[in-house]
């Protein structure tokens, strides 16, 4: 009887009571305010060390009931305090529809912690200075205008042996392009010739074909009597290389049947290189038949890809040789492809259409161009007011020579004759003695036959 007696009364507390979730009670209590919490707790407790617990403080709030007399506790902290004894205190209602925060994105979930990111950006001041040099275009076009100013006895291992150990492979081609920019092709050759004995910048096809290209531009490449081997052993880059250099030069034979030689053996070369040799050749009237063919064989190409300065060039070709659709095809092409066309391809356009008499077309591409936000120059001011002469359209000939001066262009002799022109078909005399004035202040001068008939 007296282990079981001991047993009860060492009864192990509720965990509200062991480890209470709330700040230390009021020390004094009301005594009336516990009777009332001790009756309701007694109703709901199942433990006899909870009645003791509540016993002794009925006894300790009677010793302390004349000195807490005058104190009145209000309803919410009489119903927080009993609140404890039942379980988890009630919250008040807050805001009822807070958003959840986003879930984070899921490489953060799977990047390990701890691991630092990758830095985007590195200060330059922190690179070495292998890294800085050795592809910056200021430094090696500086190399080349140190070694230009070089005595003739002096080598130029003296400007380069001591940048050496900065350089690696393909880091002196853009210095020997510029050497042959300024007129050195024998220092180009001595450069080449030094960076063969660096066993760290050589073999590199980027150095080689940079030579190649600057000497037979210069017409100093001596040409094998073997060509066919000679071409043979050489990689793409080479082989282009050296056609560029000899169109450069002017050798447009030696152009030809490196050409050739590369379509007997299959070579595929670059769009652009073709480009190039067709805008030497259209230059002679008299190699027109040269420049059909090679059109021909860039439009059977499916990997054509050329700039749009080449495209605009080969369009002007084209309308000097009379084939406008070809014109045409180029430019759909251009368009097809992605590209924006300039105010230079506009223009060509536009006077392709002007010489093809299609002039409803031309406006057609006028409209086009103004729409697209097209900033004129003065060619294309020249071939606009020529267009509206064409169709004698006085007001938007006018309007346009007024905006050429708007945009601060000074008219062209063949501009102030189309503006006479159409002033004459449409009647205007003392206009056209104004426009003829003007052009006497701008420093032209008429014919006898312009003159002649302004008089009468």
């Amino acid at each position: 009887m007296a282990v079981s007696n001991n047993r009860a009364n060492h009864r192990k507390l509720p965990k509200n009571l062991r480890n209470p979730r709330r700040p230390k009670l009021p020390p004094d209590m009301d005594y009336s305010f516990k009777r009332v919490l001790y009756e309701g707790v007694v109703s709901e407790a199942c433990s006899d060390g909870i009645d003791e617990e509540l016993e002794m403080g009925v006894e300790k709030g009677r010793m302390c009931d004349d000195d807490d007399e005058g104190i009145m506790w209000e309803s919410d902290e009489m119903e927080a305090i009993s609140s404890l004894f039942k379980g988890r205190i009630p919250q008040k209602p807050g805001k009822l529809d807070r958003e959840r925060p986003l879930p984070l994105p899921l490489p953060y979930k799977i990047r390990p912690l701890g691991l630092p990111t990758q830095k985007g950006f590195t200060n330059r001041s922190r690179q070495s200075i292998s890294t800085q040099v050795y592809k910056n275009p200021t430094f090696l076009i500086g190399l080349a205008k140190e070694i230009q100013g070089l005595s003739t006895e002096e080598n130029v291992s003296k400007v380069l042996s001591k940048w050496s150990p900065f350089l690696r492979k393909g880091s002196l081609s853009l210095t020997i392009r510029e050497l042959g920019y300024l007129g050195l092709p024998e220092r180009a050759l001595e450069t080449f010739c030094w960076v063969k004995k660096q066993p760290h910048l050589f073999p590199d096809d980027h150095i080689l074909g940079s030579t190649i290209e600057v000497l037979a531009g210069s017409n100093e490449l001596k040409v094998p009597f073997d060509l066919d081997k000679f071409t043979g052993l050489a990689s793409r880059g080479v082989y282009e290389a050296m056609l560029r250099g000899y169109i450069k030069g002017g050798s447009l034979k030696l152009a030809l049947k490196l050409l050739s030689m590369a379509k007997e053996s299959n070579r595929v070369l670059d769009t652009g290189v073709y480009a190039k040799l067709i805008l030497e050749l259209g230059k002679d009237p008299d190699k027109s038949t040269l420049v059909l063919v090679l059109l021909e064989e860039l439009a059977v190409r499916d990997d054509l890809n050329l700039t749009p300065q080449d495209c605009t060039a080969i369009m002007k070709i084209c309308i000097r040789l009379g084939r406008f659709e070809i014109v045409e095809g180029l430019y759909d092409w251009f368009r097809k492809s992605g590209g924006n066309p300039s105010v230079v391809m506009y223009t060509t356009l536009i006077h392709c259409r002007y010489s093809a008499n299609k002039y409803r077309e031309a406006i057609d591409m006028l409209w086009e161009m103004e729409a697209s936000n097209c900033l004129f120059d003065l060619p294309a001011y020249r071939v606009v007011i020529k267009l509206f002469v064409a169709l004698n359209d006085l007001s938007r000939a006018v309007r346009y020579f007024s905006k050429l001066k708007e945009a601060g262009f000074s008219p062209t002799f063949d501009i102030y004759c189309s503006l006479i022109k159409v002033y004459m078909a449409s009647g205007r005399v003392a206009k056209c003695k104004d426009i003829c004035k003007e052009a006497e202040m701008a420093g032209f001068r008429f014919d006898e036959n312009t003159l002649l008939k302004l008089q009468q």
